[in-house]
């Protein structure tokens, strides 16, 4: 009789001992959603736009059109390490300014929607003559 009470007393410690881990890990639950949800609509989202600033930024190149954070407007006449020289403004006015102050690349993100253009139409006329590389894309062919 006195074995059984043990063993029904440790029985019933292990139940209770289950059961307060299980109330445990439901109250973390919410917060683990939470922070998982934060991470795909927050910071996910930002490093993602993060990589492709840095990746315009490094994409520069002489003679592209661009724009700063402060919103001036020039082109790109020297590019060193970390900084830009621009042409400004109608005396020609230089500037030389951080890299990481490149808002956007006017030049690129007009090719790009020259060529989503052009692609858009090449889908609307299917029978059109496709047109020959460009020179810029020969002399990436070549290499």
């Amino acid at each position: 009789m006195l074995m059984s009470l043990h063993t029904f007393a440790a029985a019933a410690a292990e139940q209770e001992a289950a059961q307060s881990g299980a109330m445990g890990l439901v109250s973390i639950l919410p917060w683990v959603i939470v922070l998982i949800a934060l991470y795909f609509i927050m910071i996910r989202p930002q490093r993602k736009k993060e990589k492709e600033a840095m990746l315009m930024r490094s994409n520069i190149q002489i003679g592209d059109e661009i724009l700063t954070i402060g919103g001036i407007v020039g082109i790109v006449v020297r590019k060193g390490e970390d900084t830009v020289v621009i042409e400004t403004g109608g005396d020609r006015s230089k500037l030389r300014i951080r890299i990481e102050a490149v808002q956007e690349n006017i030049t690129a993100q007009e090719e790009a929607a020259k060529e989503k253009k052009e692609k858009a139409n090449a889908r609307l006329t299917p029978g059109a003559p496709k047109k020959e590389n460009s020179k810029k894309d020969r002399d990436h062919s070549e290499e």
